[in-house]
C-alpha cells in the first residue's frame, strides 16, 4: 500500500505568513496606541516561526535551509526586544546566507554534499533513474567533476545574499531600537528584501538549475522530460 502523497506547499499562504501579515503588524500595528513596537515585534514573528516549526513537523525531517531560516527569525526577535544596536542585525541578516554558502561548500568535502539535497531532489528529478543512466554512460565521475562548479555557482548566490541583506539592513535601519520607528523600519527590511535580494538571488539559482539540467540531458541522454520526478511528468503531460 502506497503512502498518500504529501500536499506541496501552497505558495500564497507561505507568502502571507511569511512576509505579507508581518510587514502590516510591524508597520502599521507596533504604534503604542496599539501593540507597541516590542509586541509587534513578537507577534509578527510569532507567524513565521510557528510556519516553519510545523512546516518541519509536517515534512517529519529536519531540512537544514529551514533550521536557519527559523533561527534567523528568532534572532530577529531577540535582538529586537534587547534593544541592540541595528548593526547587530546587519551582521545576522548577512551571516545567515552566508553560513549557509559557506556550509554548502564544506560539504563538498564530506559523503553528503548539500547540493545533492537540495537541486538533485527527488521532488524535482526522477535521482533513481539519473543515477542509473550516469553510470551506464559511465558519467558518473564526470558528473560529480561538474558537481562542484555548480556547487560553486549556488554558493555564489548566496554569498550574493549575504552582501545585498547587510547593505539592505544598513541603509534602512537607522533609528532606535525598541521604537516604533525601528519596527516600522523592520517591516520595511523585511518587505524589500524580497525585491532587493530575492529577485537577484533567484536569477543566480536559476541560471545554475538550468546549467544542471543542460548537464544531466548531455551526460545521461536523457530527454527533460525523462529526468523529472513522476508528478512533475504527469502535470507535465496533462498541460499538453
Amino acid at each position: 500500500m502506497t503512502k498518500p502523497k504529501p500536499k506541496d506547499e501552497n505558495p500564497l499562504i507561505s507568502i502571507m505568513l511569511n512576509v505579507v501579515i508581518p510587514v502590516v503588524i510591524l508597520t502599521y500595528l507596533s504604534k503604542d496606541k496599539y501593540l507597541g513596537p516590542v509586541w509587534g515585534l513578537v507577534v509578527a514573528l510569532i507567524l513565521p516561526i510557528g510556519y516553519g516549526i510545523h512546516t518541519l513537523v509536517k515534512e517529519r525531517r529536519a531540512d537544514f535551509v529551514s533550521i536557519i531560516g527559523i533561527i534567523s527569525v528568532l534572532l530577529t526577535g531577540v535582538f529586537g526586544i534587547l534593544k541592540l544596536p541595528p548593526q547587530w542585525i546587519a551582521v545576522k541578516e548577512a551571516a545567515i546566507p552566508l553560513i549557509i554558502g559557506l556550509a554548502i561548500i564544506i560539504s563538498l568535502k564530506t559523503p553528503y554534499p548539500l547540493i545533492k539535497k537540495i537541486l538533485m531532489s527527488e521532488k524535482l528529478f526522477n535521482v533513481p533513474l539519473l543515477h542509473e543512466k550516469l553510470r551506464e554512460q559511465g558519467n558518473e565521475a564526470k558528473f560529480e567533476k561538474r558537481l562542484v562548479g555548480l556547487t560553486w555557482g549556488f554558493a555564489s548566490s548566496m554569498f550574493l545574499s549575504s552582501a545585498l541583506n547587510y547593505t539592505l539592513a544598513k541603509i534602512i535601519l537607522k533609528s532606535e531600537p525598541g521604537s516604533e520607528a525601528f519596527a516600522a523600519e523592520i517591516g520595511k527590511m523585511t518587505g524589500l528584501s524580497y525585491i532587493v535580494v530575492m529577485l537577484p538571488s533567484m536569477t543566480v539559482m536559476i541560471l545554475v538549475l538550468m546549467a544542471l539540467i543542460k548537464t544531466l540531458t548531455h551526460l545521461t541522454g536523457l530527454k527533460l522530460d525523462d529526468l523529472l520526478a513522476a508528478h512533475l511528468q504527469e502535470a507535465s503531460s496533462s498541460e499538453k
